[in-house]
Formats: C-alpha cells, sequence, structure tokens
C-alpha cells in the first residue's frame, strides 16, 4: 500500500475532525504564501501568483463546505498545500 493511499484511508476515516484541522493549517499556509507574495511589490507578475494562492485556498475551502467525496477533499487539501508552499518559497528567496 502506498503512502497516499495509506493516508487517504485515515482521511477518510476521521474526515470530520481532518477537515476542521485541515481548514486551519491550509488557511495558514495560505495566508503566509499570500504575506510573501506581497512583501515583493504589487505588481502583476505578484497579483498573478496572489490569484493563484486565494484560487488553491478557496477551492479547498468550497470543497469542505460543500462536503464533496472525501478523496476530492483530500486531493485538493495535497494540491493546496504543496501550492502555497512552492509560492511562499519562491517568493521567499527572490
Amino acid at each position: 500500500m502506498s503512502y497516499y493511499q495509506k493516508n487517504l484511508e485515515a482521511y477518510t476515516r476521521g474526515s470530520m475532525g481532518f477537515n476542521a484541522l485541515a481548514v486551519m493549517v491550509q488557511s495558514c499556509i495560505g495566508g503566509i504564501a499570500a504575506m510573501m507574495v506581497l512583501q515583493n511589490g504589487t505588481s502583476p507578475a505578484q497579483m498573478i501568483q496572489l490569484f493563484f494562492v486565494v484560487a488553491l485556498c478557496s477551492g479547498f475551502n468550497g470543497a469542505v463546505l460543500s462536503q464533496q467525496k472525501p478523496k476530492l477533499v483530500f486531493d485538493l487539501l495535497l494540491l493546496s498545500v504543496i501550492g502555497n508552499s512552492l509560492f511562499a518559497l519562491i517568493n521567499a528567496f527572490i
């Protein structure tokens, strides 16, 4: 069984608790990414990056609020955390 599959099964079993925790953690990471993007200015390039940060956060939060299937929510969580972390890291070193 792969690492992804094992974590997906655990997430599915405790999705109510994990959703609450994931919304808080993912929103904090998204806020950090937005802050890092805006620290580099407000040029069109930063605004495009900020759009993707907000879209990733809103997509995950919307999936949780609309009670989508746990696999979709888990995949959106991974996409959001990885994407926002990359935006934060990229802007930290520019």
